[in-house]
């Protein structure tokens, strides 16, 4: 009997065999991390196996409730929500969590609390659950100064503060891409296993990218560099070819076809939305660390994006992501419009 292909899945490298090989570069780590990551790895494979019932489980229907930014929430939502800070919680090591669907962050009880900060959105993109579309939870963790003195102060930090980020993309397949700061790796599910497997090491973004991906719905209230932007990738003044568009609307899959193939990823302040819509603490933060640490950049209209100071945790901002010289491009333009 052939026992090779049992003595190959043996020697996978599995996301916590991974993080417990970072954690090895710091003598000083006490594990904390790990249980912490392995906590949110387990509540990811709970939110991928609902996502794929969703239908069979009649989860599909409306809560009833509006969260804080008045989107109607599905029970797929709530349930993602308390996976999560269950999930977060029980791991004694988390002192503060902001979800997108909660209004308040939340205070973990004294007996249960550890170092860290977890900002996530536990359901991205869930207004496409109907149809099939992508979907994903998106997390940023942040080390706290005082676990007995913590306070809003403590996530209220810039994104270059963070220790980690990462997103789970429920799709075609269950996909997590994890950065602890030294690089970007995804993880595919491996549903025989149970385990997140390493399939994507070390993702870099090519450099340039043929693909532009943003609403043009909302064109007609841009500012002026993202609207010249934009022309520019249907209308090259260069003799090149125009870049494509492909825009789904789940931040996750934008994102995460962003990272691989390169290109950009644009959600703008318009009239409508002066702020941008997207959130700084649990999506533009996150993306914008992953994407920088696969050679990117990320960029708000006015500055480096994991340089921004929220203020509130529900803050928004504008952001521009993706492959270097595309980010350049937009930045070049804005940097123009000042100057004029």
């Amino acid at each position: 009997m052939d026992h090779s292909a049992d003595a190959q899945r043996t020697d996978l490298m599995t996301i916590t065999r991974h993080v417990l090989n970072e954690q090895s570069k710091h003598p000083e780590a006490r594990g904390d991390f790990t249980i912490l990551m392995s906590n949110l790895v387990l509540g990811c494979k709970f939110v991928c196996s609902a996502v794929n019932k969703a239908g069979l489980a009649k989860l599909i229907g409306l809560a009833g409730d509006t969260n804080v930014q008045g989107e109607e929430q599905k029970k797929l939502d709530v349930l993602s929500n308390e996976v999560f800070v269950k999930a977060l919680t029980s791991s004694g090591r988390t002192c503060i969590l902001v979800s997108e669907e909660d209004e308040e962050a939340t205070f973990v009880d004294p007996s249960l609390r550890g170092r860290y900060c977890v900002v996530f959105d536990p359901l991205d993109g869930s207004s496409n659950i109907d149809c099939g579309v992508s979907i994903g939870t998106i997390f940023g963790i942040y080390m706290v100064r005082d676990k007995n003195e913590a306070s809003l102060y403590d996530v209220l930090q810039p994104g270059n503060q963070m220790l980690a980020a990462g997103y789970c993309l429920y799709g075609s397949s269950c996909m997590l891409v994890l950065s602890t700061g030294s690089g970007v790796n995804g993880f595919t599910l491996d549903p025989s296993l149970g385990e997140f497997i390493l399939t994507h090491p070390d993702i870099k973004i090519p450099k340039k990218g043929k693909i532009y991906s943003v609403n043009e719905g909302n064109a007609q209230n841009w500012d002026e560099p993202t609207s010249k932007y934009v022309e520019n990738c249907k209308y090259p003044k260069d003799g090149s070819s125009p870049k494509s568009l492909r825009y789904v609307g789940s931040m996750v899959a934008d994102v995460h076809r962003t990272l691989l193939y390169g290109g950009i990823f644009l959600y703008p302040a318009d009239n409508k939305s002066p702020d941008g819509k997207l959130r700084v603490l649990y999506e533009v933060f996150p993306m914008s660390f992953l994407m920088e640490q696969a050679g990117g950049q990320a960029f708000t209209g006015k500055q480096r994006a994991l340089d921004l100071v929220p203020t509130k945790i529900h803050q928004r901002s504008p952001i521009f992501l993706g492959s270097y010289d595309d980010v350049e491009e937009i930045k070049a333009l804005y940097v123009k419009e000042a100057k004029a």
